[in-house]
């Protein structure tokens, strides 16, 4: 027997539910996009030790990110945490749908880092960027409750998600672009959100094709989002790693401090409280 042969028996140990589910196939090509995602967060963590003290913010940022989206394909390669629900769009083929969320926890928590890392890049208040991660969070809620659901009121769901989705964009591009100018980072981050924004435009094609209507099958759903999935989280996370080298931290005010989050940079002195002073002892009586 060969040392390199190798099978993939995760759907014996781990049967599939419902009569359109994942296939051996696309088990493989979600145990390839997880080893994408790990071989990326080892990169990531291995490139914190040698940034800057007080300039490893986006690396923390898409260590989570990265980590977040090695275990979820984990999750979904060994096909776990599914749901079987019923079919109601696509009458040719009846039955139950493999419904797996841990692609929407990736999402929800996976995004975040990357939506306060544009945030921090184009300088926009911390109300705005709380604003920019509450919106992403009702989008991917919105469209896991979509998913759950067994009946056309999914598409009210979807709606509700896709919403949140363009308001995000407009953020993105409205408030996020003046204050980049600002910091003379415009051409970075238009490339950088413009990228995030496209990619994020075929998702609801995506989930209507999959989730939502049920017109391809679940392994092809896989390989719609996990393309996506590859091109938005690890390609995104070394596009800012990288340009984040030409950045002007001081300027931007990404030097984050015992502090807080300061504009002094490398030049900051941070003094010690002066020890107070003994107290003097009691004056000797005559």
């Amino acid at each position: 027997m060969s040392l390199f042969t190798r099978s993939n028996d995760a759907l014996d140990i781990n049967p599939p539910v419902g009569n359109r589910h994942l296939t051996v196939g696309g088990s493989d090509w979600l145990w390839a996009v997880c080893a994408i995602y790990s071989f990326s967060f080892l990169v990531v963590v291995g490139l914190t030790y040698f940034a800057k003290s007080g300039e490893r913010i986006f690396h923390y940022l898409f260590t989570i990110s990265l980590f977040t989206g090695a275990i979820a394909y984990f999750a979904m390669a060994s096909d776990l945490g599914i749901v079987a629900i019923h079919i109601s769009n696509n009458l040719s083929s009846p039955g139950f749908r493999e419904i797996f969320y841990p692609k929407y926890i990736n999402w929800f928590v996976g995004w975040t880092p990357l939506v306060i890392a544009l945030g921090l890049i184009s300088g926009v208040s911390w109300a705005t960027i709380a604003f920019n991660v509450a919106l992403g969070w009702t989008w991917v809620a919105s469209w896991l409750s979509g998913a759950m659901t067994g009946t056309n009121y999914k598409w009210g769901f979807f709606a509700y998600g896709t919403v949140a989705y363009f308001l995000l964009a407009a953020s993105l591009f409205g408030t996020g672009l003046i204050t980049a100018k600002r910091l003379e980072v415009q051409r970075h981050y238009t490339m950088l959100a413009g990228w995030a924004v496209f990619l994020w435009l075929l998702y609801p094609i995506a989930y209507g094709l999959d989730d939502g209507g049920n017109k391809i099958t679940v392994t092809d759903g896989f390989v719609f989002f996990g393309i996506l999935d590859v091109l938005l989280v690890p390609v995104l996370a070394f596009g800012i790693i990288v340009l984040s080298s030409r950045w002007d931290y001081r300027k931007m005010n990404l030097y984050f401090t015992q502090y807080g989050r300061v504009a002094q940079g490398p030049d900051l002195v941070e003094h010690e409280k002066a020890a107070p002073a003994p107290v003097a002892a009691a004056e000797q009586t005559v």
